[in-house]
């Protein structure tokens, strides 16, 4: 028996690379993507695809039951910055689609759930340096209070209902294949294409701001590492901390430079500054690493060669 595997919010910036990694490993027939509009992509033409709304019980329920659905990753949501515009509607999306998916798990109807978290579940009381797995936790946006929120729920339902739910807190993800999904961190993917198209970038943070990344390479193999892993060894049912580097605007515009000498950066600081701010500047992931033996591959300087080569 194959697994069958319903991945809802398909068509977002990890969705997207994900199904087709999914699908590599177990079959495009067995990969369910959807999200809330069928887009022309990739995504929609290559494999199984419907339309549902993360909001809506009865229409997941009915996907589950009509694929036979074994696991769900869960990748609706509103992101930090899109998510401080329309607060009411950020939590009922990042809120309820969560809810739905542990209650069909908790009535047997699925047998595992990936939910992601972020590094916006961390806040300004949270020590901003290899910041610990176990730690302050005060969220000042929607979003990591949503997320923050969740983490406690996904912890409950497998405590009370012994639903297997897994959890990553993501740090900024970049990727060449989906365009920014409206984070915080978004800036380091946008760089990347107007180095190539403008030669020059103005950046919606200040030079010297420190902030947890990773390549969208790395954090996909992590999602489908950590689904994979024998049960025994997922001991956090809350959402473990990952890591791969941490960097500034400054230290991502000296590395493209070396591959595109005439381009040049400014800054003009907007409110995603203060969003920023709130969060670490690195990340402590030795659980993750000792758990489920995490490893990263990509440090700035082999991310950026792959991105420029693959935007180009």
């Amino acid at each position: 028996m194959s697994t069958k595997i319903l991945i809802i919010g398909a068509c977002g910036q990890i969705g997207t690379e994900l199904t087709h990694k999914l699908r590599e490993i177990y079959g495009t027939e067995n990969v369910i993507a959807s999200d809330i509009r069928k887009l022309n992509t990739d995504v929609v033409n290559s494999g199984p695809f419907e339309v549902v709304n993360a909001l809506d019980f009865n229409q997941i329920e009915h996907l589950v039951e009509l694929h036979q659905i074994d696991e769900i990753y869960l990748m609706a949501a509103l992101l930090s910055a899109t998510a401080e515009k329309n607060p009411a509607f950020a939590w009922d999306l990042n809120m309820n689609s969560l809810f739905h998916v542990l209650n069909l798990a908790k009535a047997g109807k699925i047998k595992k759930i990936f939910w992601p978290s972020s590094i916006a579940v961390f806040g300004p009381t949270t020590p901003k340096e290899n910041t610990p797995q176990y730690t302050v936790m005060e969220p000042s946006t929607v979003y990591g209070i949503s997320k923050q929120a969740g983490e406690r729920w996904c912890e409950y339902y497998h405590n009370i209902f012994g639903v297997d739910v897994r959890s990553i807190r993501y740090p900024g993800l970049i990727s060449w294949s989906s365009p920014p999904g409206g984070g915080t961190t978004d800036y380091a993917v946008d760089i990347f294409h107007k180095a190539l198209s403008d030669k020059t970038y103005e950046c919606f943070l200040s030079s010297e701001t420190k902030m947890p990344m990773m390549y969208m390479d790395d954090a996909i193999a992590a999602t489908i590492q950590i689904m994979q892993a024998p049960v025994e060894e997922i001991k956090i049912r809350s959402s473990y901390n990952l890591a791969a580097m941490s960097f500034t605007p400054t230290e991502i515009a000296a590395k493209i430079k070396k591959h595109i000498p005439e381009f040049t950066i400014t800054y003009e600081p907007d409110f995603r500054q203060k969003i920023a701010d709130s969060w670490p500047a690195s990340i402590d992931d030795a659980e993750s690493r000792k758990d489920w033996n995490w490893k990263h591959k990509f440090d700035l300087e082999t991310m950026t060669t792959d991105m420029l080569e693959h935007l180009k």
